[in-house]
């Protein structure tokens, strides 16, 4: 009883210490609406239209970057489903068997109804062993969370959580927002800046909050224009910061652009079809997080039974279950079923231009 009791008293200790990023960040936060609100807007600006005219837009991107902030930390991230869990009896299997080989025989007949088409570097199928899983594609296991997430990016300690497939979307536009909140007090605060270094303000606390004030906004937004600028390109690229790092492995071999569609659809993964929805922090991403369109050079060719793009049908498909089915709650994911899929008139265009090809050769043929 001691050991567990020691292990529960520990990682509960490390739950609060995860906490303490995120509150230096809410109270720094919560300072800086103290000190733009109260001590330069209302006690050092005089013009009174000037004054309502910032806090206005002030406030309007203060809510939008506390709703982005909000919705990263507090979006759990998503798991496999169930399809990719081993069953007991798959279990008991894999437990009796010592060799590799053998082992890695059984995960490919179970991989085989499962649309995987990534490896790892010897070419074995993937497999959490924490877990007991087969990892969907972009899946990993995450050492803090001690779970597997779908299309992990990283774990961020800022937000205390894993950015992920379910809150990927929410990150980007909190880096964003904040990046614009840190712009903004920047460039309103620095007329006031100067006025402190003219002693052309009044001889109160308010001067020592706007000189701080321009400090640490100025020095955020480096770091955030950074940060953002590195993720925007991620997403061009549709690479998480892990396949950045280490170029997903297919059966041909490593491929840094397995998962490349072009911009505009790289872009759509993440941020939906509905361009009134991509400001917004709510999720409008295309996809469940288990299986992402590819390369036609990246499908297996054991498994490949679908032009590109498409999602192969499993087994239990034929027994009347759709695979995969939607994690999400109706409400996340009505986006997903009234839009329909771009990889779908991507892949009936390729059809016709095939055929027209052939039918060329035909006739060019008998002639």
């Amino acid at each position: 009883m001691a050991p567990s009791g020691s292990r529960s008293i520990k990682k509960g200790c490390q739950r609060v210490l995860y906490w303490i990023p995120v509150l230096f960040i809410a109270l720094i936060v919560a300072w800086s609406y103290y000190a733009y609100v109260l001590q330069l807007c209302i006690e050092s600006i005089e013009d009174i239209a000037q004054k309502v005219i910032y806090l206005l837009v002030y406030h309007v991107i203060f809510i939008m970057f506390v709703w982005a902030y909000w919705q990263t930390i507090f979006t759990r991230p998503m798991n496999p489903l169930k399809e990719f869990h081993l069953s007991y009896s798959d279990k008991e299997l894999l437990e009796r068997e010592d060799r590799g080989e053998s082992q890695q025989e059984i995960l490919r007949r179970i991989a085989k109804d499962l649309p995987i088409y990534t490896r790892t570097n010897s070419g074995a199928i993937r497999f959490c062993d924490r877990c007991q899983l087969l990892k969907p594609d972009r899946c990993h296991h995450c050492s803090v969370c001690d779970k597997c997430i779908l299309k992990m990016d990283h774990h961020c300690p800022w937000v205390n959580n894993c950015v992920g497939f379910s809150n990927y979307k929410f990150f980007m536009l909190f880096l964003a927002y904040s990046l614009l909140y840190c712009l903004f007090i920047t460039a309103t605060d620095l007329q006031y800046f100067i006025k402190f270094w003219l002693n052309g303000l009044p001889d109160t606390q308010a001067k020592f909050h706007i000189l701080f004030l321009f400090f640490s906004a100025s020095m955020f937004s480096v770091s955030l224009a950074s940060l953002l600028t590195y993720h925007c390109w991620l997403v061009c690229k549709n690479r998480s910061t892990l396949e950045a790092v280490r170029s997903p492995v297919f059966r041909h071999g490593t491929d840094k652009n397995g998962f490349s569609l072009g911009f505009s659809k790289n872009f759509r993964q993440v941020f939906g079809d509905e361009v009134k929805y991509w400001p917004i922090p709510i999720f409008s991403g295309l996809g469940d997080g288990c299986s992402f369109p590819a390369c036609l050079v990246n499908l297996d060719v054991e498994q490949a039974s679908s032009p590109t793009g498409s999602t192969p049908v499993n087994k239990s498909a034929a027994d009347g279950r759709k695979f995969p089915s939607k994690p999400l709650r109706e409400s996340q994911s009505r986006l997903l079923t009234s839009t329909p899929s771009w990889t779908e008139s991507d892949i009936a265009t390729d059809k016709e231009r095939k055929g027209a090809s052939n039918q060329g050769m035909t006739i060019e043929h008998e002639a």
